[in-house]
């Protein structure tokens, strides 16, 4: 079964061609795999074998790498929730009793994911300075995504006592270099908090691994995705 967008096309899509990335959850077996590489996407499974079609995005430098992407503000409500759906389903046997959402991405799908626990409302991180925020709950921290842009993630100190001596969970969209989620924990840390699991849509190849060793038993997510790197045919291989 093909799809408008698939990697059996023979020219890379335009960054101004529309897509429909994100957009539907394909059933099992509808995208094949591609022994000799990709073209322009991937598709991701999850784990009773729907599939979820990511486009491929070359990261900077030398034009040679390049990870699947998911851009969750971007996809249809359906796909937006069947993560979500998945997302629960990992983290609702620890019973968490609140959800930390990170932003941006993270804060659609912890809004999705407290929901669906029952919760009445998720505490969201910010990277946007209130007068009243301290340093002390700050932390610097940049992303895959940014790679050049340094943001200050912040911990509302109005939200520590809706936090505090609760089993929490943070719940993100990707996780990718680990930098990001490194942040986020360092901050929590500050905070006195240590949370229960951490819960993200998707992990984008191994090198979070490093950085995250301590915690990798506490990190769900329902679909993964390698890293990539060109071949000499000019199709992406995973790492």
């Amino acid at each position: 079964m093909s799809h408008p967008d698939t990697y059996h096309r023979t020219q890379p899509i335009s960054p101004l061609e529309p897509h429909h990335f994100w957009q539907t959850i394909d059933p099992a077996g509808t995208h094949d795999a591609a022994p000799d590489g990709f073209t322009d996407s991937y598709p991701t499974s999850f784990p009773d074998g729907r599939q979820l079609l990511l486009p491929l995005r070359v990261l900077p430098g030398d034009g040679t790498q390049a990870v699947a992407s998911l851009i969750i503000n971007q996809a249809s409500f359906a796909v937006e929730d069947a993560l979500s759906q998945a997302m629960t389903g990992l983290i609702a046997p620890l019973d968490p009793e609140v959800i930390v959402g990170v932003p941006t991405l993270g804060l659609p799908l912890a809004n999705n994911v407290a929901r669906r626990l029952g919760h009445p409302r998720m505490v969201a991180l910010g990277t946007s300075r209130k007068f009243w925020y301290v340093d002390a709950l700050s932390a610097p921290m940049s992303s895959i995504t940014s790679p050049t842009h340094q943001k200050t993630i912040f911990l509302d100190p109005r939200s520590l006592p809706l936090l505090a001596d609760k089993r929490v969970a943070v719940v993100d969209d990707v996780i990718s270099s680990g930098t990001s989620m490194v942040a986020v924990l360092t901050l929590l840390a500050q905070a006195g908090i240590t949370p229960a699991a951490v819960v993200v849509a998707m992990l984008q190849g191994t090198r979070w691994h490093a950085p995250l060793a301590a915690h990798r038993n506490k990190i769900l997510a329902p679909i993964a995705s390698p890293r990539f790197t060109r071949t000499p045919t000019g199709r992406w291989l995973p790492d």
